[in-house]
């Protein structure tokens, strides 16, 4: 903390007498050090964050701070005002007021700085003590933790605990647990009984720069909690990373508190507990408050929604963190955020051949020609339109890879690599490599020791200068050309697919389709469909595999929806509700409408799944049945080639897949209707009509 600020950046005489001169003042301080390049600019990026959210704080406390790539380096500086100055807060004016400063890409060493500053503003013996301060290198030393304030010890800003510690992980999706908090609450999964023990709360702290009040807040929830008598585990999503919560911890937990600004990053982790849903002042003006808010809704046994049932093949590699389990992860991000793009770019290409029929291909483009009143001129328009979106599915795809494995630095660089995967015809193999090759480049460069002066400019130039470079290299001139003709081959070998060879992949694809039930091998056979219709004219057989997987898709939850009707009995009450919604899920092609079923008996409904899809897909690729768009269920019947034989081939697998699961359960004994007794035939809650996924999904997805 040394460097972050001296004597100079220290007014003990602050004559501003508004929000807007008091930042101005401190601020020339930095300018004239060197830390701030641009006074105007920095000013800007000060006034937008105050617009978000005042930052006054109860007890005389101001703390304007921002991220601006006009800061050369984390800076903090400090002036105390006689008169008072308003920044928000509800008891009034502030006397101390600290500008905090963050480069764009401040690293997470300083910010954990400035993060512990934050926490010790809630110190009132280190409030007290600047208060009293007689000259400004006291007052710097006191900031920097060289000196104890009066009142007891306190940890200097390099001193951190349990949740400034955290920086050493970065915000990279990492499912690691809290380390120390997990030891501060030692106890937590294997403590004593309710009787026994105090209530324990597990709480997430977050604000739009992510520097001072979202550990203001962890630090206030935690002080409040002692004083409450209750156990309370933080965990801060802030500027410097965030390590998440031991699952165990929260699993322990008996309420939940999310004090926040901006999303709370994995939610869905706190599903079904008691919950207080707050902006993140509260959780630093009144953190009692809040902790007895939860506690009487634990009381009166108020829960938020429980988070949709996940995939047996998710649930095993959940808890794993091995090269496997951050692969799927990564091709996921990238596949979740693509089928947008394809569900919407497919169905209005398929529109389009619909109205304007199949030669719309060869329409000359509607800037130069569009007739209002013709029917050819609105198809070319809808297959125009489909087509822009298509050419973004492997920018996409390789540019969300990047971003799964890097966070944000890794988008530029994976887009990129996307792009010039399109360019040399390497297709959704060539998007593959690339997103993978851009993060890791990304991650490759973060863990150099970059020197303060280039911080600054980290993310916006040097990040994505260097990686796109690196990327664009590789895929130009290395890799390229042995994906591509990776990528022919397999089209090739798709095109010659006939009689028995396309009824034994259409088997395939059903098996692998009815698997995890929109999961990774699900996404897999999805994937491999997709891409293949992914161009303006797409061959007979892509069609048919696109056939052969959306029909597929379809049959389990049918098929779950079928067997709830005609033989009840063998299914409890919640497994009931959940078939009426895998009727809509089911036609909707959404295969995660039978999921609540797979997940409480995977042992019968997924191999009696994996036939009837297995039947589906051979069918529609034995009755040349294709398909256009890759999404819609029932909705784009019309669109289908050889329609008639397509419903009889989903119908055949519904058939199968109905009649093994109730041959199944039926072995095992009949379920009481009222409610299961037992935990062998308890199911999972219904799925809120079935709209809720287990992916990390933009939308409906197969």
């Amino acid at each position: 903390m040394s460097d972050t600020i001296t004597a100079d950046l220290v007014d003990l005489d602050l004559s501003a007498d508004t929000k807007e001169a008091a930042a101005r003042a401190l601020a020339e301080r930095m300018a004239a050090r060197g830390r701030v390049t641009d006074l105007e600019g920095f000013l800007a990026d000060v006034a937008a964050r105050e617009a978000q959210m005042p930052t006054g704080l109860d007890g005389g406390i101001g703390i304007p701070h921002c991220r601006s790539a006009h800061v050369t380096e984390p800076t903090l500086a400090f002036g105390r005002s006689a008169a008072g100055i308003d920044f928000g807060a509800p008891d009034g004016p502030a006397d101390l007021i600290f500008l905090i400063a963050a480069p764009a890409g401040a690293d997470d060493a300083h910010l954990t700085l400035l993060s512990a500053l934050a926490r010790r503003l809630m110190n009132t013996g280190f409030t007290d003590a600047l208060r009293a301060a007689t000259d400004a290198e006291h007052a710097a030393a006191l900031i920097r933790g060289e000196e104890t304030a009066p009142g007891g010890p306190e940890a200097a800003p390099g001193d951190t605990g349990a949740d400034e510690g955290e920086a050493d992980s970065e915000d990279t999706a990492s499912d690691d647990s809290v380390a120390a908090p997990a030891a501060a609450s030692a106890g937590a999964a294997t403590g004593p009984t309710d009787g026994d023990r105090p209530f324990r709360i597990v709480a997430v702290t977050s604000c739009p720069t992510g520097i001072a009040h979202t550990y203001m807040a962890a630090e206030s929830l935690e002080n409040a909690g002692r004083e409450a008598g209750v156990e309370i585990v933080v965990e801060t999503q802030g500027s410097a990373g965030f390590t998440r919560l031991d699952p165990a911890v929260i699993a322990a937990a008996d309420g939940v508190i999310l004090a926040h600004d901006v999303p709370v990053r994995d939610k869905q982790r706190f599903a079904g507990k008691p919950t207080v849903d707050t902006g993140v002042k509260a959780a630093v003006n009144r953190p009692a408050a809040l902790i007895t808010e939860v506690r009487d809704k634990a009381a009166r046994g108020e829960t938020t929604e429980a988070a949709p049932a996940s995939t047996p093949v998710e649930r095993a590699g959940a808890d794993g963190e091995g090269y496997g389990t951050l692969l799927r992860r990564w091709l996921m991000s990238g596949v979740s955020y693509m089928v947008p793009f394809v569900a919407a770019g497919g169905l209005l290409i398929a529109l389009g051949f619909a109205i304007g029929g199949y030669e719309i291909n060869e329409a000359p483009s509607v800037m130069d020609h569009f007739v209002w009143t013709q029917a050819d001129s609105w198809g070319a328009l809808l297959f125009q339109i489909g087509g822009v979106a298509f050419g973004f599915l492997v920018p996409v795809l390789a540019g969300y890879i990047a971003y799964g494995m890097a966070d944000r630095p890794g988008l530029v660089p994976g887009f990129v690599g996307g792009a010039i995967s399109l360019t040399i015809n390497a297709g959704f193999l060539g998007g593959l490599a690339a997103g993978l090759i851009a993060g890791g480049v990304v991650l490759a460069i973060q863990k150099v020791n970059i020197p303060a002066a280039l911080r600054g400019i980290m993310p916006v130039v040097v990040i994505p200068l260097i990686s796109s470079a690196v990327v664009g290299f590789l895929m130009f001139v290395v890799i390229g050309k042995p994906i591509a003709e990776a990528q022919k081959g397999m089209t090739d070998w798709l095109a010659g697919l006939t009689g028995a060879n396309a009824v034994l992949l259409g088997a395939l694809l059903g098996l692998m389709m009815c698997f995890d039930l929109g999961g990774p091998v699900n996404k897999v056979a999805y994937t491999f469909a997709t891409a293949g219709i992914a161009v303006a004219d797409p061959g007979d057989s892509a069609m048919k595999v696109m056939a052969a997987v959306m029909a597929a898709g379809m049959v389990p939850p049918l098929a779950m929806a079928l067997a709830t009707t005609v033989r009840g009995r063998l299914f409890n009450r919640a497994e009931r509700e959940n078939g009426k919604a895998a009727w809509v899920l089911g036609a909707s092609f959404i295969s995660e409408g039978a999921i609540p079923f797979a997940a409480a008996d995977p042992l019968r409904v997924i191999p009696a799944s994996m036939a009837g899809g297995a039947v589906t897909g051979a069918l529609s690729m034995a009755s040349g049945a294709t398909l256009r768009a890759p999404h819609g269920g029932i909705f784009v019947v019309p669109l289908i080639g050889n329609p008639l034989l397509y419903l009889v081939a989903i119908a055949a697998g519904v058939g199968v897949t109905t009649a093994l699961v109730i041959v199944l359960k039926g072995l095992r004994g009949t379920t009481d209707p009222a409610g299961p007794a037992t935990g062998e035939d308890t199911a999972p809650a219904p799925a809120a009509g079935g709209a809720g996924t287990s992916k990390e999904t933009v939308a409906a997805q197969p």
